[in-house]
């Protein structure tokens, strides 16, 4: 059985490498931004920011790791940077030998609820002051609709 590739149209592929360029560089811009107002990378504020949200700032790792969409080694490097300037903790598992809490401190909420305003709006002057409201639901639509088909039933929260 011989299986016929469909190639991207001209129209197709105009849309498939402006959507990838606009994501990296999106992501680089305020990757880049944070670091410099913040003195953080994105991947650490998205940390800093679960742990923010999560009942007594505190998450499993292996939670925490699924929420920020990182690798369990990652994630664990990401916290030990973290612990050692002060902004989180781990905690071990009473339940759990082999598992782990990862808790926000207080310097680390400070230091979010620092960054979070430079970077909210580094967020809406790049992407949400750029769209029309019509545009801004049709991202939201079909932002969804990629996250439904590619995580299932594992979509992130």
């Amino acid at each position: 059985m011989v299986v016929m590739t469909r190639w991207l149209d001209d129209d197709e592929q105009r849309t498939w490498r402006a959507y990838l360029y606009a994501t990296r560089t999106l992501a680089a811009t305020l990757d880049r931004e944070l670091q410099a107002s913040a003195g953080i990378p994105h991947a650490y504020y998205e940390i800093l920011v679960r742990l923010s949200e999560a009942p007594q700032r505190t998450l499993r790792m292996s939670e925490l790791a699924d929420a920020t969409d990182s690798s369990r080694s990652r994630l664990s490097h990401a916290v030990s940077r973290l612990e050692q300037i002060g902004w989180v903790r781990r905690e071990e598992c009473p339940t759990d030998r082999r598992g782990q809490f990862a808790v926000l401190t207080e310097p680390g909420f400070t230091a979010l609820t620092a960054a979070a305003p430079g970077h909210v709006d580094a967020v809406r002057r790049h992407l949400f002051d750029r769209l029309t409201p019509e545009q801004v639901d049709q991202l939201r639509i079909i932002s969804e609709a990629l996250v439904k088909h590619l995580a299932g039933n594992n979509p992130p929260s």
